[in-house]
C-alpha cells in the first residue's frame, strides 16, 4: 500500500504537460530551427551542419597554424638579433615593445581569426591566408635585422 506522499516523490511537476508527449502528432508545437527531439535520428545534413568543418578545412587550418608558429619563431629570432640604437629611455622602451608586439602578432592574428569567425569556416580560412601573407618575418627571411 503506497501513500500519495510516495507517489509525489516519483513524479515531477509538469509531467502531464501535453507538449511533452512522445510521438508525432499534428497538434505538437514545432521546434525552433536547429533543435532536435532527443531519441530521434539526426539527418545527415543536420549532422554535417553541426560538425561545421570538413576534414580538408581542418587539415588546412592545421597547416596554417604551423605556418603561424614558424612565423612566431622567425619574428623572435629577428627581434633578438636587433640592436637598439636609441638613447632615450622612452624611445628604447617603445622600440622593445614594438619588437615584442611583432613576435606576438602571428599568435594574436591566428587567435582572432579563429575565434571571431567560428560560424564561417571559409571566411576563417581566408583571414588566415591573408595573415600568412601579411605577417611574413621579412627581417628573418632576408637575413637583415640591424638598424643602421
Amino acid at each position: 500500500m503506497t501513500s500519495s506522499r510516495d507517489d509525489d516523490a516519483l513524479s515531477w511537476a509538469g509531467d502531464n504537460d501535453p507538449t511533452l508527449a512522445q510521438g508525432d502528432s499534428p497538434d505538437a508545437p514545432a521546434l525552433p530551427e536547429g533543435w532536435t527531439v532527443p531519441g530521434q535520428p539526426e539527418t545527415p545534413e543536420a549532422q554535417a551542419e553541426r560538425d561545421g568543418t570538413s576534414s580538408l578545412a581542418l587539415v588546412g587550418t592545421g597547416i596554417l597554424a604551423g605556418i603561424y608558429l614558424l612565423y612566431t619563431v622567425g619574428w623572435f629570432l629577428a627581434v633578438s638579433r636587433l640592436g637598439n640604437p636609441l638613447v632615450e629611455p622612452v624611445a628604447r622602451a617603445m622600440f622593445s615593445l614594438g619588437g615584442w608586439l611583432a613576435v606576438a602578432a602571428p599568435v594574436v592574428w591566428f587567435a582572432a581569426a579563429y575565434g571571431l569567425t567560428a560560424e564561417r569556416p571559409r571566411r576563417r580560412f581566408a583571414w588566415l591566408v591573408v595573415g600568412a601573407v601579411l605577417l611574413v618575418p621579412l627581417p628573418f627571411v632576408f637575413g637583415t635585422g640591424g638598424i643602421s
